[in-house]
């Protein structure tokens, strides 16, 4: 049996499936949209067994995208949870077959309390079809199922039609990347868009010296420093120069190499530097990697160090 060739014919199936399903969208998905978006309240989402669990994921991607959605089992909803949805809301009710016991039992009370119902079914006929005030198809012609018994090309197109109108949603509210971002402060986007240098930067216990200091002393305080680096002040707390371990590196083979020296003749002069705390952090990581450095220092006007960023505090935060 070449599970392979199996395989390619379930996405064959269901992506022909998908492709069929876009000639029956119709005014229907408008109308849709239009209500979603001026409801006062919240979409509400129901179903029972796979349609559920599709339903389950596509309040999940409602609400991550800027409309506010959760998700009712009509069992529980038959037994306390039909408080949950009150007159402000709308309802998205999913079923295959349209019969789904459960589910049309709670229909009449959604109904009763005059709440829009938006039916997601195979058939418009079906009792979910005709309970509807907006109806959005989701027939398919076979399941991949080799018994043609088990949800899967339904549930494949029941679920990216849900993501149609999550994005038509999108679209409607111009909903962009920095309101995503904000329901996802903890994701690689919302840390890109929202971490600042201030979040993340050292200011206590900085690793500084004075333009007087020899490099045996500095070495001592780049080591207690645990950054690699120690700062170089002037008279008036200015920041100089910054030696790094690559600069000891380097100093070790030049022929006036000397702990006795002053650090700073062997330092960077004039070191890469960003003035203020409020750049984000994603941008401090692009002049870190474009100046190949491993650390940079934050100023004032008046180049004094208010605190430092590693490379590595922006890796361990997450940030890329």
């Amino acid at each position: 049996m070449d599970f392979k060739e199996i395989a390619k014919g379930v996405l064959r199936l269901e992506a022909k499936e998908l492709l069929d399903a876009v000639d029956k969208i119709d005014e229907e998905m408008s109308r849709a949209v239009e209500l979603i978006a001026n409801i006062r309240g919240k979409l509400i989402i129901t179903g029972v067994g796979k349609s559920g669990l599709i339903g389950a994921k596509i309040a999940a991607t409602m609400a991550s995208t800027g409309t506010s959605s959760f998700f009712i089992h009509p069992t529980e909803a038959l037994h306390g949870d039909l408080g949950m949805i009150g007159k402000d809301d709308a309802v998205l009710a999913i079923s295959f077959s349209g019969e789904s016991e459960e589910l049309i039992k709670i229909l009449p009370h959604i109904k009763r309390f005059d709440i829009p119902l938006i039916a997601m079914a195979r058939d418009k006929n079906s009792s979910l079809g005709r309970y509807g005030d907006i109806f959005l198809p989701i027939n398919v012609s076979k399941e991949a199922c080799p018994l043609d018994a088990a949800p899967t090309t339904s549930t494949t197109l029941t679920l990216a039609m849900g993501d149609a109108l999550s994005v038509c949603l999108m679209k409607k509210k111009n909903f962009k990347k920095e309101d995503f971002a904000s329901f996802h402060p903890g994701g690689s986007l919302g840390k890109r868009l929202f971490v600042k240098v201030k979040d993340l930067m050292h200011t206590k216990n900085l690793p500084l010296i004075n333009e007087q200091t020899t490099l045996k002393e500095a070495v001592v305080t780049m080591s207690e420093g645990m950054l690699g680096n120690v700062l170089i002040e002037g008279n008036q707390g200015e920041l100089l120069a910054i030696l790094s371990d690559g600069d000891l590196r380097r100093a070790v083979i030049r022929d006036d190499f000397s702990m006795n020296s002053k650090a700073i003749e062997y330092a960077t002069k004039d070191p890469k530097v960003l003035e203020g705390d409020s750049l984000l952090a994603s941008d401090a990581l692009t002049l870190i990697e474009q100046f190949k450095i491993q650390l940079i220092a934050i100023v004032d006007e008046n180049r004094r160090v208010k605190g430092v960023l590693h490379i590595h505090d922006l890796i361990e935060a997450g940030i890329k």
